[in-house]
């Protein structure tokens, strides 16, 4: 029997061996991939969504305000904490489930960690800026590490790995050793392989196929597939008819060990686990 991943999220604990937790997207964006960015939207409209999302099923809410998809371009730290800030200030008052960050800023961590947010989703793996390591120490709050080969801006320049599925474990391996030595504990960890940041189409199949392997590094394992380009290549659709793909992505991603799914489509995802969960827990 496998022993229990038990999520630390402050008020929030969860038990990840139970069923895989679901993490709706909340782009603050004009330029996001799947152009679902709310950039310029009505605030009411963004609590919108957000309500509906914890309504749908979410169990973590992850809130961007810089796009990385690939070939992207950084925005400024002030264009960034006044996309995010006020949309957190508001919606934590009208969601009962943590909201998580996407930044690699240390000072944008900071001011959405002193507003009420529980998570940090850095695709740099704490790697861009030591400082963030401190400041999700000293809140106390969770982080998701990820890899990436290079940046947005050049990770689809032809990556290359020696072995992707182990060049992917030694770095997660590497960052969990980092994060604990500035005092995170382990049960304040989440990993990501990082589906799309610099991988080619054969990588992500690899990794979602190989996903167990990274049971290993006893860490909950969040997966981003959602809509993601390999989807589009290997069935030839754009990004708005990616959805079946992506749930058959994420069915095979739980099989092979998901614990927490990043999804544009929360109800549709959440079906798609109820179904999954009926199956393994039939007694039939």
């Amino acid at each position: 029997m496998s022993k229990d991943l038990i999520l630390d999220l402050g008020r929030y604990k969860h038990n990840c061996t139970k069923r895989p937790l679901i993490m709706g997207i909340l782009n603050i964006t004009p330029d996001s991939f799947s152009h679902d960015g709310l950039y310029g939207s009505r605030m009411s409209a963004i609590i919108k969504k957000a309500m509906k999302m914890e309504e749908d099923g979410a169990d973590i809410i992850d809130i961007g305000g810089e796009s990385s998809r690939p070939f992207s371009k950084p925005i400024l730290i002030k264009e960034e904490i006044l996309r995010i800030i006020p949309v957190i200030k508001k919606i934590i008052k009208k969601i009962h489930i943590p909201i998580s960050v996407d930044t690699y800023k240390p000072q944008v961590a900071k001011e959405a960690l002193d507003n009420g947010a529980a998570i940090i989703n850095d695709i740099t793996a704490l790697s861009y800026d030591v400082n963030m390591a401190k400041i999700i120490k000293e809140f106390n709050a969770t982080v998701i590490l990820m890899h990436m080969q290079g940046n947005p801006k050049t990770m689809q320049n032809k990556p290359k790995y020696k072995s992707v599925i182990n060049d992917i474990y030694l770095y997660l391996q590497k960052s969990i050793n980092m994060a604990n030595s500035f005092g995170i504990k382990s049960k304040k960890i989440i990993i990501d392989p990082g589906i799309g940041f610099g991988k080619t189409v054969v990588d992500n199949l690899r990794i979602i196929k190989k996903l167990g392997t990274f049971k290993k590094l006893n860490q909950p394992i969040l997966i981003g597939i959602s809509r993601k380009s390999f989807i589009g290549k290997i069935l030839n659709i754009d990004v708005k008819k990616r959805l079946v793909g992506t749930i058959a992505s994420e069915c095979i991603a739980i099989i092979n060990g998901a614990n927490i799914l990043r999804v544009h489509d929360v109800k549709e995802t959440k079906q798609m686990i109820d179904i999954c969960q009926a199956i393994s827990n039939s007694q039939i």
